[in-house]
């Protein structure tokens, strides 16, 4: 167990230090290196769904919750395909019924459709929200929703239209907090891959959106329902999308577990679908080690987040009984936070919340140890690749993961980025977009093992 700091009064010192200096690079950030990764002018790019197919918001988009203005609204949000303004949780969202599963899901298959929606055209693809069968953290029949992308024009490629399932980087945990209601900031992927003419589909992740709260970060649930996102897609008749088609698994940080836990049981979970590749960056492999990472570190509210995400899926762990009163208000509180309320928990410790730290039980080990990627790579090729500096995601167990693939036998090409977290999402991104391309063209892949 980590020896606990116990300097409080520092920690709220130096807590508005680090809340500006994350806020002042990283918003901003993203969506200006993003707009400058994204092909040609004019493309828009924002921190968080998919292009075209938001619908419109009502009210005022000048005020936050509450009724307070926002003095540079732009500072914190891109305008979205109808000209508003939105980002993160800064701005309400109003209430969708489609969110809301029928009492009874039936019997339906994994990847089969409970509810779709068209959305309004925009940028180069229809758009359709889509409710689907999926398989949860334990095993039950699960709804989950999420977006379909198809570029307008038609596929004149060899055979159905590939398709690029994204997994999505972190949001949060709460249910307005859903990738697909808002622009994502995997845009710079997701325009790219749109353009050149490939379908994008990406999941809300179990707990998203819908009811119940996200299982955040346990690997086997993202990647099924990554997984059966494909699935639901080729579901969708209106789509075109035919089975059997090519498929990529991408993701990055949050995103890049899922995908390489897709990529992992893709042959025994999904063994019909055509991967020929998964392209994962910032993979949070072992979340021991993530987790010594981010105690009293800047990103120390995404491993509450993962906390309370594990909770969620698997109830023995009881995470209850190790909170103190500090704790459990904590927990009531947060219900509904979305990844900006996260950073407002930097440079704590779990012992400020904790009369136990749980991560080193025994319960909880056996749970981490379920989810600790590595152990059964996929038979396709695999490009992996991490910041040099990454303040959120240690570098060390993503080129573990790398060994422990290339021990195994896997197809894996690695790139380091000289940056942190958020840059190396953005540099890395022409390098996936080739490395998607070359997948889809039966090209060559030159693996570093």
């Amino acid at each position: 167990m980590l020896n606990p700091r116990r300097h409080p009064a520092r920690r709220t010192r130096l807590r508005g230090l680090a809340l500006t200096v994350v806020a002042t690079l990283a918003i901003p950030l993203v969506p200006a290196v993003a707009q400058a990764a994204a092909p040609g002018p004019g493309v828009p790019t924002g921190p968080s769904s998919a292009p075209g197919s938001v619908t419109a918001l009502s009210g005022d988009p000048s005020a936050a919750p509450g009724g307070t203005a926002l003095t540079d609204p732009s500072s914190a949000a891109v305008p979205d395909d109808d000209g508003r303004l939105r980002s993160g949780t800064i701005f309400p969202v109003p209430p969708d019924d489609f969110y809301d599963p029928p009492a009874d899901l039936g019997d339906g298959a994994d990847g089969e459709l409970i509810r779709t929606r068209e959305q309004p055209a925009g940028l180069s693809a229809r758009t359709w929200m889509v409710m689907y069968h999926s398989t949860g953290a334990t095993g039950d029949d699960i709804p989950v929703t999420g977006r379909v992308l198809v570029p307008h024009r038609a596929w004149r490629g060899d055979g159905p239209r590939p398709i690029v399932t994204v997994a999505p980087g972190t949001r949060g945990i709460g249910d307005d907090c859903a990738p697909s209601r808002w622009l994502d900031y995997e845009r710079p992927l997701i325009e790219p891959f749109l353009l050149k003419g490939y379908a994008v589909v990406i999941t809300d992740y179990e707990g998203l959106g819908t009811p119940g709260l996200h299982t955040y970060m346990v690997g086997q649930s993202q990647g099924r329902v990554v997984l059966d996102m494909v699935r639901a897609a080729t579901n969708l008749g209106a789509s075109g999308l035919e089975p059997g088609g090519k498929v990529v698994i991408a993701g990055y940080s949050q995103g890049g577990g899922a995908a390489v836990w897709a990529g992992e049981l893709w042959q025994s979970y999904a063994p019909e679908l055509d991967v020929v590749g998964v392209a994962a960056g910032g993979v949070p492999a072992d979340l021991t080690a993530v987790s010594e990472r981010l105690n009293g570190g800047l990103g120390f509210g995404f491993m509450l987040l993962a906390a309370f995400g594990y909770d969620a899926a698997y109830p023995e762990l009881d995470l209850d009984a190790y909170f103190n009163d500090r704790g459990r208000r904590l927990y009531e509180r947060e219900q509904d936070a979305c990844v900006d309320t996260a950073l407002a928990y930097a440079l704590q410790d779990i012992d400020v919340y904790t009369d136990q730290d749980p991560r080193y039980t025994d319960a909880w080990q056996a749970r981490f140890a379920e989810n600790r990627a590595g152990a059964n790579p996929p038979d396709a090729p695999l490009f992996l690749y991490h910041g040099l500096f990454d303040e959120i995601v240690p570098p060390g167990q993503a080129a573990t993961l790398r060994d422990e693939y290339c021990a195994a036998g896997a197809d894996v090409h690695w790139q380091w980025h000289v940056g942190e977290h958020v840059t190396t999402m953005v540099t890395a991104a022409p390098s996936v977009v080739t490395f998607v391309e070359r997948r889809f063209a039966g090209r060559p892949f030159w693996s570093h093992c």
